[in-house]
């Protein structure tokens, strides 16, 4: 093995040039290093604000999730409200029985009427929860947007600063403007 090594240094000079040039492969080439570096620096990047997000959107869902247990808790309210309701309705049936006509028709009147003014008051306590739900929803999100945006837009700065000094930012004008003819054909 170490034959074939020192026979492999001990060449021509031009294959000492050639293999010379070859020697480190991709591994000696500049941009190797600027692409490892960078995806280096980039997956540090996500790696410390992955946390950030993942922290953010476990609070919104903390947050939604109370808001649902709030929208239970006032379900449950209606629902023991309506057997009230529907507790009161027996006992004024029972009162009716002992009563004329004329007070049974009433009566009927009256319960029919309390039916439809609790399905009502039901439905908009309802409607009143889903819409709580829904707007708590859509903030969360809208927060969790604003947060992803400032939290990309600070990362791709910290990078590009990081990175960029006046020698790659002559050097990536100078190339842009080589490479301006290309692009207007």
């Amino acid at each position: 093995m170490f034959e074939a090594f020192a026979a492999e240094t001990t060449g021509t000079a031009v294959d000492t040039a050639h293999g010379a040039a070859h020697a480190g492969g991709i591994w000696a080439q500049p941009e190797t290093w600027v692409a490892v570096s960078f995806l280096v620096v980039v997956g540090f990047v996500v790696l410390k604000t992955w946390r950030r997000v993942l922290d953010a959107l476990d609070q919104r869902g903390h947050r939604i999730r109370k808001e649902l247990d709030d929208a239970r808790t006032l379900r449950e309210e209606a629902q023991a409200l309506l057997a009230e309701y529907e507790l009161k309705q027996k006992q004024a049936l029972k009162t009716a029985d002992d009563i004329i006509e004329h007070a049974r028709v009433e009566a009927e009147r009256q319960r029919k009427e309390a039916e439809t003014n609790l399905e009502a008051a039901i439905k908009r306590r309802e409607k009143q929860a889903e819409e709580r739900i829904a707007q708590a929803e859509a903030q969360a999100m809208r927060e969790v947007q604003g947060e992803i945006a400032d939290i990309a837009i600070a990362a791709a700065r910290q990078v590009i600063a990081e990175t960029m000094d006046d020698r790659r930012q002559d050097a990536m004008v100078d190339a842009t403007i080589q490479d301006l003819p290309n692009r207007l054909h």
